[in-house]
């Protein structure tokens, strides 16, 4: 070997050894065989309140950069805008009126998944993926919802749960981190004689340890239109936006190890929250502001960024496309979604225009069970019980927003009068495009008829095809006529 080709040789070797001892070399995506996958779950936080989203004061540099990297969805919906019977459905691909869980989970609910239902965490342990929860469980039993590993940290500081799942992050197999914090959730107790002082966001004046303080003036926040724009409402706005801060910066921690880690670049990241904002008029309603969420997903085998997708997705649809990735085999008929891998690159993918809603319970004393069908622009939600008056939860009705309004006998609660807010019709129907905060009831104009038939055709071949017990109450009215029942 003459003495230009020894050191060629040599140059090889080292650009190789190189190579192989650098934690940042990345991949190329075709040798991704089966990514680890991070599900990072938010607890009530809406679309109102993120920079990427367009809030330009909330500052969330984080996840704003993951959206910058990756795929934000602009009409990402939950199926239930409560805790419990939302993350039934993100780990399941089932609606929770086909599954038992019809609300909250706590042991005076007793609501739980049927046994034979076939979670995405127990799917992923089988394939050989290593699973690991960590903060906010909220569903039951354990036997469906089983992980290998539960990772303990306050669920309020997430610097705290990153930390925690350091080890996870450095598995030799594939991994399945379930990330959910309790922020911005509101703190309890919730105590409506003290109306006049916004109830916590969980906020604490000393702070978490390894979290940054960010506070915000009550003068800076934005108000979304559905809420009255009052003093408390943005002082409970600002606690919010402070406790979602505590999220980003969580979420920056948790990068910053996945990195070290040498992961980050075979490694799906999936940001969304479980409902909207703990206001009245989003959680626990199914107009916007409760279902509809965000979605931001960063796939390392993609060589796209910062793509905004508007295609209509539902958290039914997050199992089969987190098996997608990991190239585990399933049958389609197994779920109510559908997987939405193959259009995460595209803008405007054709052929996802419909979403479907589905809420019965929040807490088990909280009876008022709603459908939604979303055709393109227009939405039609039926309430089962429209005669009900509509119930608050408890940290709801506690949120000083809601008692200054309803204390000082005021009409109006943003732009719904407050008993149109407490009693509503049977039928809503909505042109989002025209009418984005819901204000204008289609459903009792003639000329909307049609149309108004066609979207309850659309919510009853839904129904049958999950299976929903609810299906019945069609007839319901219909069998009490001539009965001699005041309708």
């Amino acid at each position: 070997m003459n003495k230009l080709l020894r050191v060629a040789y040599l140059l090889l070797l080292f650009v190789m050894f190189a190579c192989s001892n650098s934690k940042e070399a990345k991949p190329e995506a075709s040798k991704i065989s089966r990514p680890n996958i991070i599900l990072f779950v938010s607890d009530d936080h809406g679309l109102d309140a993120l920079g990427c989203y367009g809030n330009p004061i909330i500052k969330t540099p984080n996840l704003d950069k993951l959206a910058s990297e990756g795929v934000k969805f602009t009409n990402a919906y939950c199926t239930s805008a409560s805790c419990a019977a939302s993350r039934s459905v993100i780990l399941s691909g089932l609606y929770g009126h086909a599954t038992g869980s019809y609300g909250h989970v706590h042991d005076y609910h007793h609501f739980s998944t049927y046994d034979n239902i076939k979670s995405l965490s127990n799917r992923l342990t089988q394939a050989g993926y290593i699973t690991a929860r960590i903060g906010k469980y909220h569903v039951a039993p354990e036997t469906v919802y089983q992980f290998d590993e539960v990772l303990e940290a306050d669920p309020r500081n997430t610097v705290e749960m990153a930390d925690a799942s350091k080890g996870v992050l450095n598995s030799e197999k594939p991994f399945f981190l379930y990330f959910c914090t309790d922020d911005p959730h509101r703190g309890h107790p919730f105590t409506p004689e003290e109306w006049d002082i916004p109830n916590s966001f969980g906020n604490k004046k000393e702070g978490y340890q390894g979290v940054k303080q960010v506070t915000y003036s009550p003068d800076e926040v934005l108000v979304p239109e559905f809420l009255p724009d009052t003093k408390q409402s943005r002082e409970e706005i600002a606690q919010y936006y402070q406790s979602i801060s505590r999220i980003d910066q969580g979420f920056g921690r948790l990068m910053a190890h996945l990195k070290d880690a040498g992961k980050l670049e075979t490694t799906v990241v999936i940001y969304i929250s479980d409902n909207g904002m703990a206001f009245p008029g989003a959680k626990t309603t199914v107009y916007e502001p409760g279902i509809k969420l965000p979605c931001i997903i960063k796939n390392p085998a993609s060589n796209k960024k910062g793509i905004t997708n508007s295609a209509k997705i539902s958290w039914v649809d997050l199992t089969p496309t987190i098996l997608d990735f990991a190239k585990i085999n399933y049958e389609v008929k197994e779920f109510h979604g559908k997987s939405f891998r193959n259009i995460l690159e595209n803008e405007n993918p054709k052929g996802w225009d419909n979403i479907y809603a589905s809420h019965t319970f929040h807490e088990i004393t909280m009876y008022y069970p709603m459908r939604v069908a979303i055709d393109k622009n227009y939405k039609l939600i039926w309430n089962v019980a429209w005669r009900l008056e509509y119930p608050f939860a408890s940290d709801l009705w506690a949120a000083s927003t809601w008692q200054s309004i309803y204390r000082n006998d005021i009409e109006k609660f943003g732009p719904r009068k407050v008993k149109d807010y407490l009693f509503r019709p049977e039928f809503e129907l909505f042109n989002l495009e025209n009418d984005p905060w819901e204000t204008n009831n289609l459903a009792e104009d003639e000329n909307y008829a049609e149309l108004l038939e066609s979207m309850k055709a659309k919510l009853k071949t839904f129904q049958k095809r999950t299976s929903d017990p609810w299906m019945i109450m069609w007839e319901h009215d219909a069998s009490l006529q001539g009965s001699g029942v005041n309708l």
